[in-house]
């Protein structure tokens, strides 16, 4: 029997990180995944595949150039199932080799097979030729992630009615479709298939959506979504769901609508991927959807040597943190010295438009009660906006009155998900609204935002002695109006 320092059960993103924090501690570390390939969700079904067909989509579409050509206009006027898959398949190749030659560079031992706990130090391996084999450990991470909720009501038949998983493995570009849904997956998909052109309807049981976003950025993106046709029914819950006549997809909802379309995705939820692990012969106890309940510093479940990271603990469930929280329960594991983490991490939603985020939310702000002013910056306002044709997008900016502190950023449009890094440095190295107007970005780029948005913020707020110059928000240069106090020189 083999015995390893670290047993990680996962090759997704918390998984990876896991095992090469391990290994570069001089640990010995085996990698397990159920998959014929590593990767875990993230590559196969998840965060890799929707993001290259999210780019592949506005490529083959002529997405970015509708704003000069109009909205008719197309790189590749028929686009297939099969254009949207080669680029896909080339993609996950390329992430799995650099997986291979990153656990082979750091000695990290890789099994393929099911694995299920026999006990709290010892997890058996089922082959993928059938043959058990019995691993001993010192410690483990379970990383398995999760997948696709599949209620009974639901005829799921992977071709009209799919989930996440089955729609990236059999691509095809449907005459309307139906996204059951509004959370994070629901919103990326429905709008990448919105911007092929496709009607799309979304349906969502609640009266909100992404409640985690600052409320205007959602009311400027739900903005966008109604411009280009998309079909909001909100408060609405899908009771069932049937193939007509014409083996199309009808959704009943509980308020006595019905909704017909030639696909339907269903993505209200994921459960975590803890059914086989056999957790009940090392006392680990999922919830009721499979998730795991860990310690939010160490990542420790309820045995202390066994830790959970990634997908299967649930909220924030982003590729970004999963890494991070691998890492972390690997340092903890082996009392390597963890830094703090940082009060605020970003979040990147992959829409059409992207959505990305740090820090509070107006709601959060005012529910601390902490005085506070807004800046906000139009895409259109930006001169690299005009030259790339920008007709939406908006960075809206938070900063405490007595402090001058950035509080929080919240950006919809093109790039936000790279945008939103400079607000991450600014306001987890806690500085102010200063940062902004006293630095100069390069120009013309859309990071001239964070500028304007400053200056837009500075203007609202109660002046102070001495007057630092005041710029116009529109277009970054002196307002020289009479009722503003001059320049100092």
């Amino acid at each position: 029997m083999e015995r390893f320092d670290l047993v990680v059960i996962g090759s997704g993103p918390a998984g990876r990180r896991a095992a090469i924090q391990a290994a570069k501690l001089g640990k010995s570390v085996l990698v397990v995944e159920n998959r014929l390939r590593l990767g875990g969700v993230s590559v196969h079904t998840g965060t890799i595949p929707s993001k290259t067909l999210r780019e592949t989509v506005l490529n083959l579409s002529g997405w970015r150039e509708r704003g000069f050509y109009g909205m008719a206009y197309r790189v590749k006027k028929e686009i297939e199932g099969k254009d949207l898959g080669a680029r896909l398949r080339k993609t996950l190749d390329y992430e799995i080799e650099v997986l291979e030659h990153q656990f082979a560079r750091n000695g990290v031992r890789t099994f393929g097979g099911l694995a299920r706990f026999k006990d709290e130090y010892h997890v058996t391996v089922t082959g993928h030729d059938g043959e058990p084999h019995v691993f001993a450990f010192d410690f483990a991470v379970i990383a398995v992630g999760t997948s696709p909720y599949r209620p009974p009501t639901i005829a799921f038949d992977n071709h009209t009615v799919l989930d996440s998983d089955t729609l990236v493995s059999e691509l095809r570009v449907p005459r309307s479709l139906t996204v059951v849904g509004a959370g994070v997956i629901g919103i990326e998909y429905a709008t990448i298939f919105s911007a092929l052109d496709v009607p799309v309807t979304i349906i969502e049981p609640r009266d909100n959506f992404l409640d985690f976003i600052d409320r205007e950025i959602i009311e400027e993106f739900t903005h966008d979504l109604r411009q280009r046709g998309v079909t909001l029914r909100l408060g609405g819950k899908v009771e069932r769901v049937e193939k007509d006549a014409q083996g199309w997809a009808v959704a009943y909802l509980s308020d006595g609508r019905q909704v017909r379309s030639d696909m339907l995705l269903y993505a209200a939820g994921r459960v975590g991927a803890t059914a086989g692990l056999g957790l009940e012969s090392c006392g680990v106890v999922p919830d009721e959807r499979g998730r795991l309940k860990v310690d939010p510093a160490t990542f420790q479940t309820q045995i202390p040597h066994i830790y959970a990271a990634g997908d299967v603990i649930g909220f924030p469930a982003l590729a970004s943190t999963s890494m991070e929280q691998g890492r972390i329960a690997a340092l903890h594991a082996f009392d390597a010295k963890m830094p703090p983490a940082p009060d605020f991490f970003p979040y990147g939603i992959y829409a059409v438009p992207e959505i990305s985020t740090i820090g509070l939310t107006e709601a959060q702000v005012r529910e601390q009660k902490i005085p506070y002013e807004c800046g906000v910056a139009r895409f259109r306002e930006t001169s690299r906006g005009h030259i790339m044709g920008l007709q939406s997008g908006m960075m809206k900016m938070i900063v405490s009155l007595e402090t001058r502190k950035l509080l929080g950023v919240h950006i919809v449009g093109e790039g936000a998900t790279e945008l939103i890094h400079i607000g991450q440095a600014v306001l987890n190295l806690g500085a102010t609204l200063d940062y902004f107007v006293e630095n100069t970005f390069n120009y013309p780029t859309l990071a001239e935002a964070y500028k304007i948005a400053a200056l837009d913020a500075w203007n609202r707020m109660p002046r102070v002695t001495p007057v630092a110059p005041v710029m116009d928000k529109a277009t970054a240069t002196p307002d020289m109006s009479p009722e503003t106090p001059a320049p100092i020189t």
